[in-house]
């Protein structure tokens, strides 16, 4: 390996020297649009850094603005878009006093500006810089052990001095803008372009309106993606924009553009602007130099996130620029090799051996079978065999006319191997031999940082899956189902979730909600809110307290998180249901006639803001085939479509849906959905009760007669109610009991509760005292109590106690007519 690299390094031996070399390249291209980000990337493969950003001051002078940076993306270590020039931050101190500044974890710990989400340490560096534009600081984070060692320092501080800041366009003496340049204001779409640029749309300036959107319905749709993603960023992408689109043209071709821009961050009400030049792209295109690919490969590696990113990251820097005909990425997992990505991926262009291995999308193929890889995978460098070497026939079919084999070593050991092969005749160069060594110890440095963050991404899934319900409560009267669906932007997990919970007298808690972010503590935090309130729930609260409750505890919490939540309490006997809300969308509801609503219920601020919130409770009246949708933002809200326009469009899906089969209406609804964010959705149909139970309640005082106040009121119950004599003896020998525990054991209000349905009658009494009553192990002859819960559960089918607000309630069922 030392042989290969000393090739393109022409004996000089220090990484220094090498970066020198690369920077030189860089500068040699001082019009190149992506020039700063070339000399970050120099920092991530000649710095030991995983992220190198770099600030300057912006349009408020006593701001430092992300001006650009590469690397992990820099929301991962907590770092913000801007920091005060007076402020404590490493950024300020830095260009104040004009050194660099090395931090380690223990300096870091005390820092709030650079909190992070994950554990792990790191180190920050900060350098001042002198751009073209004046002073600004290139900031760098290193995960290694120990940090930025020497060699890194002497890196980073030659990329500090080869910082040169691209100058914004600059308006004329007549206050308008050059005929190459743009400004988009991000809070109204308007945006002011230069005639250069309107001829490039084929626009004249009497033509064009001052709308974004007519630009971008001139260009290629498969490119608005892209665009979109510019024209409508946010406060969490402040920094240079660099992309490539097409734009269509009367006759011909699309014709390729080039938009270089950056997000500025809007101060004192003024809002956030986009500003830059678009060119032809024809004119700004050179050649790639092999150092080049190894910067923009150490760059893709260093965003990538899962093995299948790293491996996709590494096919598409060495296929194009090797000319190769077959290209494979595997892990080595103990003795079998572990293929992530084929290109192409079709398993007839594969030796006979990979075919028969093959399982499900890639082969899984033994490294027993080919010796001379396992020897390579052993000495741990670069090893290439000419067109006509004799090789194993699974080596052989790979690359006929030329096979290269790059071990991917991490952390001491190989992880993986990338194997590259030609059809025709292939003669390896110096330079190339220089690109496959240095890319083959880039990938097996991501493919190990890759497998710990699936795993972290494994284990969290998996405890927000257990925190979800496993299955829907049968509600008397009514169906619930509910839908879940992950986000595929990124692999981090929300705190999107759902409830349904049974309540006493035949009622029902219809809970979602959404806690802020995409993290294992997000999904924590969601597990505890959702066992909050159904914890608060079982206890008898109303929806109001519920969710006050909820609220306090949040705050309570000392979290930087928050949630919001929508719970809406549903009586199915009766067809009503309360509704309140804490920052969430409303309920959707659908009526038995096709017709939609979106409920106007009142809403108290996100929980976890604010510990004296109010949460007012909204009615909604429901008909016997209404349904009632919640939803979180992830399927209402996007990039491209505010919430109002969601909402809208959600309840013109369900007039159109069938209410008959509701699993089949939550999926029609999730179709097309945009998976930017987490999306939980829960419906319920409310059918009405068949049968409605019979009830009735008695307020015991405590006065000498309680008891037998008590067994006359249930007497005359049972007679208007039509129960048989005989069948009375046993409810009020279960009535007596309860109520005499009641009286005697707690303080407070007693309440007898009576309800019939289906021959099957409960008796339920309430009081103050959160304490259960205990069944006694034994009771002596002698003994004059304990008897009351054995004669219960002796005369009683089943028996109970559940909370109740502020105390509790024991309850009874005896089946009559048995």
């Amino acid at each position: 390996m030392a042989d290969v690299v000393g090739e393109g390094a022409a004996g000089r031996g220090t990484r220094r020297l090498r970066a020198e070399v690369a920077l030189k390249t860089v500068a040699a291209e001082p019009g190149s649009p992506d020039r700063l980000r070339r000399v970050l990337e120099q920092a991530l493969v000649f710095g030991g850094a995983t992220l190198a950003a770099v600030y300057a001051p912006g349009e408020d002078e006593d701001l430092l603005c992300l001006v650009e940076s590469a690397g992990v993306p820099r929301t991962f270590y907590g770092l913000r878009d801007s920091y005060p020039r007076s402020g404590r931050s490493a950024v300020a101190g830095a260009l104040r006093t004009g050194h660099a500044r090395w931090l380690g974890p223990a300096e870091l710990a005390a820092r709030t500006e650079s909190r992070r989400t994950s554990g792990r340490d790191f180190f920050l560096a900060a350098l001042p810089t002198h751009g073209d534009e004046g002073g600004g600081c290139l900031l760098a984070v290193s995960e290694r052990p120990g940090g930025f060692d020497s060699d890194d320092r002497e890196c980073l501080e030659l990329i500090a001095d080869a910082v040169a800041f691209p100058a914004l366009p600059a308006a004329t003496e007549d206050g308008e803008l050059p005929a190459d340049a743009f400004s988009l204001a991000m809070d109204t779409g308007r945006v002011e372009v230069g005639d250069d640029i309107l001829a490039l749309f084929g626009l004249g300036p009497d033509e064009f309106d001052g709308k974004v959107e007519t630009l971008l319905g001139l260009t290629v749709p498969e490119d608005l993606p892209s665009l979109m993603s510019v024209v409508e960023a946010d406060h969490t992408a402040l920094g240079d924009r660099d992309l490539e689109f097409r734009v269509l043209q009367p006759t011909g071709p699309p014709r390729w553009l080039r938009l270089r821009g950056r997000l500025l961050p809007g101060g004192e009400g003024l809002p956030a602007r986009i500003v830059g030049t678009v060119a032809d792209a024809s004119t700004l295109r050179a050649e790639v130099t092999d150092v080049a690919r190894v910067q923009r490969l150490a760059a893709a590696l260093a965003t990538a996130g899962t093995v299948r990113d790293v491996s996709h990251a590494v096919v598409t820097a060495l296929r194009g620029p090797l000319r190769a005909d077959r290209i494979a990425l595997a892990e080595l997992e103990n003795d079998r090799l572990v293929v992530t990505v084929l290109d192409p991926p079709d398993p007839e262009s594969w030796p006979q051996l990979w075919r028969v291995e093959w399982r499900t999308e890639w082969p899984d193929a033994p490294v027993r079978a080919m010796p001379t890889l396992a020897a390579a995978l052993r000495e741990g460098r670069a090893q290439i065999w000419p067109a006509g070497s004799p090789l194993e026939p699974a080596l052989a079919d790979v690359g006929p006319g030329g096979l290269a084999v790059l071990p991917l070593p991490a952390g001491g050991r190989m992880v993986g191997a990338c194997l590259i092969g030609w059809d025709a005749p292939h003669d390896f160069g110096p330079d190339e031999r220089a690109l496959l060594t240095a890319s083959a110890g880039l990938a097996g440095q991501a493919l190990l940082r890759a497998h710990a963050f699936d795993a972290e991404h494994e284990l969290v899934g998996m405890l927000q899956r257990q925190l979800l319900p496993r299955r829907l409560p049968r509600l008397p009267g009514a169906e619930a189902v509910a839908r879940y669906l992950p986000t595929t932007a990124g692999l981090e997990v929300g705190g999107d979730w759902y409830d349904v919970i049974p309540l006493p007298d035949n009622h029902v808690a219809l809970v979602i909600g959404d806690v802020q972010g995409h993290s294992a503590a997000a999904a924590t935090l969601m597990g505890q809110m959702r066992t909050a309130l159904r914890a608060y729930a079982a206890e008898g609260h109303p929806p109001d307290v519920v969710v006050d409750h909820a609220n306090r505890l949040l705050m309570d919490m000392e979290t930087d998180l928050f949630a919001t939540c929508c719970y809406v309490d549903v009586d199915l006997e009766e067809g009503s249901a309360w509704c309140v809300r804490a920052g969430h969308p409303p309920p959707v509801l659908r009526h038995p006639d096709g017709s939609t609503e979106i409920a106007e219920a009142e809403g108290g601020p996100p929980l976890g803001v604010l510990r004296q919130a109010g949460f007012p409770m909204s009615p909604l009246g429901l008909q016997p085939g209404t349904v009632v949708a919640l939803t979180t933002d992830g399927l209402v809200e996007s990039a491209d479509s505010d919430i109002d326009t969601g909402m809208a469009r959600l309840a013109r899906e369900l007039a159109r849906s069938d209410p008959a089969h509701l699993g089949l209406v939550a999926d029609a609804l999730l179709v097309g959905a945009r998976r930017s964010d987490d999306i939980a959705l829960l419906l319920m149909r409310y059918d009405g009760m068949a049968v409605r139970p019979l009830r009735e309640s008695w307020t015991v005082w405590r006065v000498p007669q309680a008891v037998g106040h008590a067994r006359r009121f249930t007497r005359r119950t049972l007679r208007a109610w039509g129960v048989p004599p005989q069948d009375m003896d046993a409810v009020l020998l279960v009535v007596s009991e309860l109520v005499t525990n009641a009286l005697v054991h707690t303080d407070g209000r007693v309440r007898l509760d009576l309800m019939l349905v289906n021959r099957r009658l409960r008796v339920a009494v309430a009081d103050s005292s959160p304490r259960t009553p205990v069944k006694p192990a034994s009771i002596s002859w002698e003994a004059t109590g304990g008897r009351g819960i054995l004669l219960v559960e002796a005369m009683a089918a089943t028996w109970g106690t559940v909370p109740v607000s502020g105390g509790k309630q024991v309850w009874s069922e005896i089946v009559l007519g048995d």
